[in-house]
């Protein structure tokens, strides 16, 4: 063999080990399951689906996740209509559209508690000599007549003001409730344009901490009437999608196992990759609602019976249902198969 083959014969020997490195690699990429996911809002409720596509936890359970915002109940009814795999409603919204025949499964739990919180303008609340550390029914009082923002109409959101409304002795109809955008309602409560809004984390304590708005009520610290533990959000599939595809529920499900176990044992580099979502939110702000939203994020994320049934609960106490319309039986709605 002369001098220039035997060159040539060990440089592809060389590059023989790297090529089938490549290929498995390769051969991973395709493997991946091709899914959708539909999220009804951006907000820190939603910082586990955030973070699974940031660490590339989806892929790493054979997952190729494309997700979307549909804003408020549309996000469940695109995965009721199939237009998207998964969606990740509220537990209201599950319960509510089984007892009108279109049954869903919750396969994950993201928050295990009601994750709204109410605030008013400060003005306002002086004005009407709001006392911060009364009862529950008389901090709501001074949500009767005002114009309130809320995402969605009917959402878990805006039922969270009808049940207020309830313990505090008038009706959702005496909110004017105006839908929309978390970021619009930031804008139109420092306009004055509303009186107030009822939103999950963190866009409630950004007029909080500036001293702008009073926390009307707040369900992660603790005024949910009872209703704990509460199924706040979860991810929702039609049933068809698990039985036909159980390996792409299987991925999901782990998916969410890891990026839970991950957060709650790494909270400094969770709250690090998060803020770059959030990037013009007070640090302040972003890191009191990160440590509460934390506090809500179960790990496992497993569904319970009775967390599913206080949404029920929810959804008739807030007026959205009417008792006879209360289910019978939760055990189709949820699975823990998944997250174990």
């Amino acid at each position: 063999m002369t001098i220039t083959l035997r060159r040539a014969a060990l440089a592809l020997a060389a590059l023989l080990p790297a090529a089938a490195a490549i290929a498995p690699a390769r051969a991973q990429q395709t493997d991946l399951i091709p899914s959708t996911m539909a999220i009804p809002v951006t907000s820190l409720g939603f910082m586990m689906e955030f973070v699974a596509e940031d660490m590339k936890f989806y892929e790493k359970h054979g997952v190729a996740m494309k997700t979307t915002q549909i804003n408020g109940l549309g996000a469940i009814n695109a995965v009721i209509a199939g237009s998207v795999d998964f969606a990740q409603p509220s537990g209201v919204s599950l319960t509510r559209a089984a007892a009108r025949g279109q049954p869903l499964l919750a396969i994950v739990e993201l928050t295990d508690r009601i994750v709204v919180q109410a605030v008013i303008r400060k003005d306002i609340a002086t004005a009407a000599g709001f006392d911060p550390k009364a009862s529950l029914a008389k901090r709501a009082a001074v949500l009767k007549g005002r114009t309130i923002a809320v995402d969605s109409v009917n959402s878990i959101i805006d039922a969270y003001l009808g049940l207020l409304a309830k313990n505090a002795g008038f009706t959702h109809d005496d909110i004017h409730i105006a839908p929309m955008e978390p970021p619009a309602m930031i804008a139109a409560f420092a306009a004055k344009r509303i009186d107030g809004f009822a939103m999950s984390l963190p866009w409630t304590l950004e007029p909080v901490l500036e001293g702008t708005a009073v926390m009307v009520a707040s369900g992660p610290d603790g005024d949910t009437v009872g209703l704990d533990p509460f199924t706040n959000t979860v991810v929702a599939a039609r049933p068809q999608t698990c039985e036909k595809r159980p390996k792409l529920c299987e991925g999901v499900g782990q998916t969410f196992v890891e990026t839970s176990a991950w957060m709650h044992a790494h909270p400094d580099e969770a709250e690090a990759l998060l803020k770059k979502r959030f990037p013009t939110l007070d640090p302040k702000v972003f890191h009191a609602s990160f440590v509460t939203e934390l506090r809500m994020t179960p790990s496992p994320p497993m569904p319970t019976e009775k967390g599913v049934e206080n949404t029920d609960n929810y959804n008739i106490q807030a007026g959205l249902m009417k008792p006879d319309e209360k289910l019978s039986d939760y055990s189709k709605l949820f699975t823990d198969k998944y997250v174990k």
